[in-house]
């Protein structure tokens, strides 16, 4: 097994620009992006969520952690179509214009297709693809208005291979990749990209309590360095994207793996 890297510096990637990410609060890559993108130098960061206290903790957290004063919490629950447009409101008016937009909100679970019930496969697809694209849809107007700005989604390598017990997921996750590519064809005219990542295992206390220690073992191993990605590998990831490093880059999505098998 490899060791893991040392913690990158940032190098400016996002100087000057507002960053909105979904699903920010916690310990997974939505925080971790949230506290790269202040490290890369954005000039004001909202993030949302569905917990009020988890969101307040969060912010303040960011602030501590990355001397950024501008950063800014909302609640939203990206299922209700009424609290993603508050959202979007929101960041548009104290951000002063959102540059950025990472579609962090996902739901995963574990079960096979003669178990699951109708509800369960709904609620996975309604909040990590169907979330997904309320958002983009709310977001767009105003960035293509502009002219400019990059949204950045969440996908998975599940949405390319298969695994047991992941249907809806990896259906949620196969959609969120074709969302990617279709509406960045239509974002492109307007000076808007959008792109993906498709990380394979990163481990967050959340997936720690999801899954069972001998499927995580597994599923490391399956990497060609041996372990688990750290969250904060695929959020510099989300940053180069989100980045005019990547500007000639729309539809694309990057795989965030190092999966030999």
């Amino acid at each position: 097994m490899s060791t893991i890297p040392k913690y990158v510096e940032g190098h400016g990637l996002l100087k000057g620009k507002s960053v909105l990410i979904t699903a920010a609060a916690g310990a997974g890559i939505g925080f971790s992006a949230a506290k790269r993108a202040a490290e890369e130098g954005c000039r004001a960061l909202m993030i949302s969520d569905i917990h009020p206290r988890r969101l307040e903790e969060a912010v303040a957290a960011l602030k501590q952690e990355t001397g950024l004063n501008e950063v800014y919490g909302q609640l939203c629950n990206v299922t209700v179509e009424e609290e993603v447009q508050a959202l979007v409101a929101a960041a548009e008016e104290q951000l002063g214009g959102v540059d950025v937009l990472i579609n962090n909100a996902g739901l995963g679970g574990q079960k096979t297709v003669v178990e699951m019930s109708d509800e369960e496969w709904h609620r996975v697809l309604d909040i990590t693809l169907t979330g997904t694209f309320r958002m983009t849809r709310a977001m767009l107007p105003h960035m293509q208005a502009r002219g400019a700005g990059a949204i950045v989604n969440n996908a998975s390598v599940l949405g390319w291979r298969a695994q047991k017990e992941q249907a809806h997921y990896a259906a949620a996750k196969a959609g969120v990749m074709a969302l990617t590519r279709c509406s960045a064809l239509e974002a492109a005219e307007h000076g808007v990209r959008i792109n993906a990542v498709s990380p394979s295992i990163a481990l967050h206390d959340f997936l720690k309590k999801a899954s069972s220690e001998e499927l995580l073992a597994q599923l490391a191993s399956r990497e060609a360095f041996g372990r688990a990605a750290e969250v904060w590998e695929v959020a510099n990831v989300m940053m180069f994207l989100a980045s005019d490093y990547s500007s000639y880059m729309t539809g694309e999505v990057l795989s965030v793996s190092s999966q030999h098998a």
